[in-house]
């Protein structure tokens, strides 16, 4: 049986479709719509399928029929059956075709991880569900699936939704991660274990941010930073407004990815690999802008109340401070207490803008509780903003895939370091291509035939001016200093092809020095700037 209706909601002409359209009914069925949409011919047609079962030939005649006189007609809540039948036939090239979406509870799930769009429960031993907030969020799951699986190509590790899926009147994306357990769950359970998240955290958040995006394929996080602190001038003393908003516009673009809301419930651990997941914040810029927001994560949201990380991540403030210490010094890579100290303070100044912007918006004035955090928030920002004369700083070490495929992110790394440094084009050159010349040496033979990571830290000392590059990682024991020099003075027919390389380093470099320990080749390389 089939039983047609229609209706006319916010200029659209919507038919309810139901039972079966084939070669008995369909010129009625074809009757009944055009009767109904005759008065209504110029406005949208929307085809309801949720009560279609089945849909023939015939049925996709009257289809095409309509779609010729409809340039914009829509079919929805297609269920997956009759979804395979229009595809198969090319109808879902030609017209917008939606399918039904299943329905899923999350009552009595385990919430793993929430962020600033949506909060993720686990639905089964092996599927996670992110909830969207928004309860008209197909634009957001469509946009978080384009850039997870771009974050993906670029080398990520990240899980990609497989289905989208109703969760009461919104919307969720469903993830396979089997067995996965946040971060903040493993610090919980596992206290212990607190040095290893620590050193997994730093290092995925390395790798996130020297990943170099294509131009133009995430938004940019400065633009949205600066609107912020756009929003939060007025509500600053004059002075303090203008300079926040100077500061973060002399942050120059920054074409490096960052997540945008990186904290221990959005990091997971699926047997032995860590999965970075939560993707719908992904953009490009200075990883100040990053660190801001982990800083709220930890503890500018529980400045005021100790009790909010506890409900957040699950465990006490006494452990996030601990946490966020020892993480800012593995990604820094120094424990020296004035570089912290100023990062921190750069992080600050973006976190309690973030803060005081999304407190105020959320009616923060109005409330006693939420008034009193806004005047702590406001308070430090505004003697930050004495002391802090710019956001920009670069961190020293860059851990990555022992690959020679990775030489120009480790060449745009150092070169990062000797352009702040003031260093001339010849001594740029010089160190680009002692680099170089290590690098390769360890991508080619350090853990031949497997792979491995290696570390490459930068240093700059004043008075005098020097510059330390060191190269370290965990493949076989090799010295190359050892190496004999080649004769330079024999004819081409006479020379051998090899150490040309390690040569050129010594000779260009003030000092190359190599020790093996702890299980690490560990090679430095020191040239005086001026």
């Amino acid at each position: 049986m089939n039983e047609i209706n229609g209706t006319v909601v916010e200029n659209e002409v919507v038919i309810n479709l139901s039972g079966r359209i084939d070669s008995n009914n369909a010129p009625s069925v074809e009757a009944e719509i055009l009767q109904f949409i005759g008065p209504h011919r110029a406005l949208p047609l929307v085809l309801d399928a949720a009560g279609l079962s089945y849909i023939s030939s015939a049925g996709l005649r009257i289809l095409l029929h309509l779609r010729k006189t409809h340039h914009d007609m829509r079919i929805v809540n297609v269920n997956s059956d009759v979804y395979e039948i229009l595809d198969m036939t090319g109808f879902t090239q030609m017209i917008d075709v939606v399918k039904a979406y299943r329905q899923v509870s999350v009552e009595g799930c385990e919430e793993i991880g929430r962020g600033a769009n949506g909060i993720i429960y686990r639905i089964d031993r092996d599927n996670v569900v992110k909830v969207y907030r928004n309860a008209d969020a197909l634009a957001e799951i469509q946009h978080e699936r384009e850039v997870a699986r771009l974050a993906l190509v670029l080398g990520i590790p990240t899980a990609i939704s497989y289905d989208v899926v109703k969760v009461g009147d919104t919307y969720g994306s469903v993830f396979e991660l089997l067995n996965a357990s946040s971060f903040s769950k493993i610090l919980v359970d596992s206290p212990d274990k607190i040095d290893w998240c620590v050193n997994e955290f730093a290092t995925m958040l390395k790798r996130i941010h020297n990943t170099l995006v294509p131009r133009g394929k995430l938004p940019d996080m400065r633009a949205k930073v600066l609107d912020w602190a756009q929003f939060v001038r007025g509500y600053l003393p004059a002075e303090a407004g203008d300079k926040l908003v100077a500061l973060i516009e002399a942050v120059p673009y920054d074409d490096h990815m960052i997540h945008g809301d990186y904290h221990t419930k959005n990091l997971e651990l699926q047997g032995d690999e860590v999965l970075i997941i939560d993707m719908d914040t992904l953009s490009v810029g200075h990883p100040i802008f990053e660190l801001g927001c982990t800083y709220n994560s930890f503890i500018g949201f529980s400045e005021y109340d100790p009790e909010t990380v506890l409900r957040f991540q699950g465990f006490d403030l006494q452990t996030s401070q601990t946490f966020w210490r020892k993480f800012l010094a593995a990604y820094l890579g120094t424990d020296d207490p004035d570089v912290l100290r100023e990062v921190q303070d750069k992080a600050r100044v973006v976190g309690y803008t973030r803060l005081i912007r999304r407190s105020i918006r959320r009616g923060g004035l109005d409330d006693p509780h939420e008034k009193a955090e806004l005047d702590l928030w406001t308070k430090n920002l505004v003697a930050l903003l004495d002391k802090v004369d710019t956001l920009e700083f670069l961190p020293n070490v860059l851990e990555i895939e022992a690959d020679g495929a990775n030489l120009p992110t480790v060449l745009d790394f150092i070169d990062r370091h000797l352009t702040t440094a003031g260093c001339s084009p010849k001594i740029k050159m010089q160190l680009s291509i002692a680099a170089e010349e290590i690098f390769v040496n360890i991508a080619n033979y350090a853990y031949k035939p497997g792979r491995g990571l290696a570390s490459v830290k930068v240093e700059v000392a004043d008075d005098p001016l020097v510059v330390t590059i060191t190269f370290m990682d965990n493949g076989n024991p090799f010295d190359p200093t050892q190496a004999s020099d080649p004769d330079v003075s024999l004819t081409a027919e006479e020379r051998d092809e090899g150490g040309l390389g390690i040569f050129m380093t010594k000779q260009m470099m003030d000092d190359v020095s190599y020790t093996y320990e702890g299980g690490k080749n560990i090679l430095r390389l020191k040239k005086g700037v001026k």
